[in-house]
């Protein structure tokens, strides 16, 4: 019986963390859920939980969230922010519509301003549930910033990658970036095909990012551990091979059960996790890249 009960535990505590917008989460399987800080400089923050990371802008203009996670988890994430300043948000960054990065929305949209992409905007009003609170009230086409506590904040849209309404965030000063579920350290990425992603998109989209960048800037991955410039690099090299081979695995013949039972390259077997299996990483390849995908699945 209690053997049963910890693999229940631990099948809800995976759906919590891995499930995106189409799931609905209760909230029960977020009890066990903390959440984490960690200060990366005078006013800047990187809160972890379950879901997407989240960068916190705290100091005399107030405080700035970028996104916020599970609906559920919104209490808690309030309870870690007035531990670093008291006060509700004034403002909410969506990096882009996903339910792991926006459901906390509702409740700080209620009192603070969301921004996000057109895009995010008119897919999250696509659900008729949405509370008028979870909307965006100011969206852009291509870049907005933001002058917060000191720094510039902006706010960039390259074009349809992870999603077709992905942002990421750098602070001018801090040398500090938010890349949204552009990045996902050490994994394979989740690319939406069906919400306007793109998987060449995407690597284009890590790449113009990176030229960016320099050794000390701070990388906050939508997904995983602080991470430096070089590791996004490694993670872009990664979606350079898989691109690369899925193509000439096409140009081959190959079909897609074909390719499966080959398997990804060995320099990639590990990148494979809960949410994107290797096989799931294939199957994304293979959808995108391939002019007969369609007809063959």
């Amino acid at each position: 019986m209690k053997l049963r009960f910890q693999k229940k535990m631990i099948k809800l505590s995976t759906l919590a963390l891995f499930a995106f917008s189409s799931c609905v989460i209760a909230d029960d399987s977020m009890s066990d859920v903390k959440i984490t800080s960690k200060k990366l400089n005078d006013n800047t923050y990187m809160f972890m939980g379950a879901g997407g990371n989240i960068g916190v802008s705290a100091g005399s203009d107030g405080i700035l969230i970028i996104d916020d996670q599970f609906a559920p988890l919104a209490d808690k994430i309030s309870a870690s922010l007035n531990e670093i300043q008291a006060g509700v948000p004034k403002y909410i960054v969506n990096t882009h519509y996903h339910g792991d990065h926006t459901g906390g929305n509702a409740h700080f949209g209620a009192t603070g301003t969301i921004l996000a992409h057109h895009n995010v905007l008119k897919r999250l009003s696509e659900d008729s549930k949405t509370p008028k609170s979870a909307l965006p009230v100011i969206t852009f086409a291509e870049n907005i910033s933001i002058h917060f506590n000191q720094d510039t904040l902006e706010v960039i849209h390259l074009g349809p990658g992870h999603t077709d309404g992905d942002s990421v965030v750098m602070w001018q000063k801090a040398n500090i970036i938010h890349m949204g579920d552009l990045y996902f350290k050490d994994r394979f990425p989740y690319i939406d095909l069906k919400g306007g992603g793109s998987v060449v998109g995407y690597r284009d989209n890590v790449s113009a990012i990176l030229d960016k960048l320099n050794s000390k800037t701070q990388v906050i991955p939508g997904h995983g551990e602080l991470a430096t410039r070089n590791e996004l690099l490694k993670f872009k090299h990664m979606l350079d091979d898989c691109i690369n081979w899925m193509r000439g695995e096409i140009e081959m013949g190959h079909d897609l059960a074909k390719i499966k039972q080959q398997g990804v390259p060995k320099d990639y077997k590990d990148w494979g996790w809960q949410f994107i299996s290797a096989e799931k990483w294939i199957d994304t390849l293979y959808q995108d890249l391939s002019p007969t995908a369609d007809q063959q699945n």
